[in-house]
């Protein structure tokens, strides 16, 4: 899942970054309103965090040109201003939910997850399985015949995650670059590879059946042989 943060206050922006990476999002960061709507239009995401108080061009700006040139991206007003007018502008423009500061980050999460889930039409997934490996995405935990795995790191959780939702589709260096790093690293760098390596061993050491392979020159592979 990738997220769209617009958020010009570095501290507020750092908090709920990191808070939603540790969830397992994707997130791309906007410091103002401009940059913020050239994402918001040309980039898939599937949620929209908007501050209203923004450099440049304010948030209600920035969702309502969301909303005249197409982007359907859910949008989550963040704000300072807790009036009922205040809310009332916001969602009149076309944000979908309104959250004051200061504001708890279960309550972010909450309300992030809800929107998708509304937009989607679906529920959230608890679980990914994949043969006989689990993925439990509210304790970040795998398993594998039953049996709890080695821990699993941040980035190593968001590759799993990422492979298990291809599961049996190629994905290429590239493609894990950007999903796990939200940006671009030389593509002569070897830390796909590493991280691979490093969940590998987690995932496959002591089992006959491995999951995760190698198509060369191409990307990894997540699949039952």
């Amino acid at each position: 899942m990738r997220v769209l943060l617009v958020e010009d206050d570095a501290t507020i922006a750092e908090f709920v970054a990191t808070g939603l990476r540790q969830a397992g999002f994707v997130v791309d960061h906007a410091a103002d309103g401009e940059v913020g709507l050239e994402l918001a239009v040309t980039g898939p995401h599937d949620v929209a965090i908007v501050d209203l108080m923004l450099p440049h061009l304010d948030g209600l700006t920035v969702i309502q040109r969301m909303r005249q040139q197409g982007a359907t991206t859910p949008v989550l007003i963040l704000s300072a201003r807790h009036t009922v007018d205040d809310r009332v502008a916001g969602l009149a423009t076309g944000g979908d939910d309104y959250l004051t500061k200061p504001f708890a980050f279960p309550e972010l999460l909450a309300r992030v997850q809800a929107l998708i889930r509304r937009a989607t039409q679906a529920p959230i997934a608890t679980h990914l399985a994949v043969g006989d490996l689990r993925l439990d995405l509210m304790t970040r935990t795998a398993s594998r015949d039953g049996r709890e795995l080695e821990p699993l790191r941040p980035r190593e959780f968001t590759l799993l995650e990422y492979l298990m939702r291809n599961a049996g589709r190629i994905v290429s260096k590239t493609m894990i670059l950007s999903h796990v790093w939200d940006y671009s690293f030389d593509p002569g760098t070897n830390v796909v590879d590493v991280l691979v390596f490093r969940l590998r061993d987690k995932i496959d050491r002591g089992f006959d059946r491995k999951l995760i392979h190698t198509v060369r020159g191409i990307g990894y592979v997540l699949k039952l042989e």
